[in-house]
């Protein structure tokens, strides 16, 4: 079944301050974002109709923003506000939130000074990245055309529109071979993440996550360490090479959209079972997510 395009939906957005039809929204096409990715995002998802780590997204929005030359022009409390509202009057209880900011269409070129910031916040349904049969299995992923940069190379700690470009690339490519995913090494050669997502490794009972360098140390990331924590499983985070995974009995990933997933295979070089260990943490942020849990204490 093909899906409905983004920009012929009923419904509203929020723009520059105001509420407009779905159909309405719309960016200039001299839009400095568009030629030279100056754009900032964010992906929030709400359950029960409420928005997790509603706030903490939208200060690494404003974060992402800063790393990228610019600012704002709406308050982390004037975010939290206007994302509460648009999902209100979207109707929807569990719902996927994305706002951006990007330099508009007043000057063109590679400086972007005098060009003013929009900002835009959309709500939709969209269920978790993959189906819920290849969650309980465990996805099976390939290995990533391209690797993550050097951060002298790029803002990488930015959720930063032009940094996906290679995760969007190694996606294709990996499901033109009928996997789900891939997976992405640094610069270095060591592991990093899948296209969208942080990742984690089961090893003789204990957590290993490569440390967060040159990718994003994602919100639910941090959201499953502090689980683990307090399930009394031993977190370690490291530089992991390769090699390492023929040690790893578990493999999962971690992301907003991703939530947590099992890993079952990585091309022909590698399986792993869906263990205790996901199995445990899949439910414990089912159960955070969904308010059937009290809040994990900040570390």
């Amino acid at each position: 079944m093909q899906e409905v395009p983004y920009d012929d939906r009923d419904g509203v957005i929020w723009m520059d301050g105001a509420f407009v039809p779905w159909r309405d929204a719309k960016v200039h096409y001299l839009s400095h974002a568009l030629h030279y990715a100056s754009c900032v995002f964010e992906g929030m998802r709400a359950y029960n109709g409420q928005i997790f780590e509603l706030t903490a997204h939208n200060q690494r929005l404003h974060d992402s923003a800063a790393m990228l030359g610019f600012e704002v022009p709406y308050s982390v409390a004037d975010l939290d506000a206007v994302s509460r509202e648009a999902l209100e009057k979207a109707g929807f209880e569990d719902a996927y939130i994305r706002p951006a900011a990007w330099r508009g269409p007043e000057q063109m070129g590679v400086s972007a000074q005098n060009c003013k910031i929009h900002m835009g916040i959309a709500v939709w349904q969209w269920p978790s990245y993959f189906t819920p049969e290849a969650r309980m299995k465990g996805i099976k992923i390939d290995w990533a055309i391209y690797n993550r940069p050097d951060p002298k190379t790029q803002p990488v700690h930015a959720k930063a529109a032009g940094l996906y470009m290679i995760c969007t690339l190694s996606k294709h490519a990996a499901e033109a071979k009928g996997y789900s995913d891939a997976l992405m090494l640094d610069w270095r050669g060591q592991l990093a993440e899948t296209t969208g997502a942080n990742m984690f490794l089961v090893i003789d009972g204990k957590i290993h996550t490569p440390t967060a360098d040159c990718f994003l140390n994602g919100i639910t990331r941090q959201t499953v360490i502090k689980l683990a924590k307090a399930r009394g499983y031993e977190v370690i985070e490291r530089a992991i090479m390769p090699a390492e995974l023929n040690d790893a009995s578990e493999m999962f990933v971690t992301g907003t959209a991703a939530e947590v997933t099992p890993i079952a295979q990585i091309a022909d070089d590698h399986t792993f079972e869906v263990g205790e260990i996901t199995r445990n943490l899949m439910q414990d942020y089912d159960d955070l997510v969904n308010g059937r849990a009290e809040s994990v204490a900040a570390e």
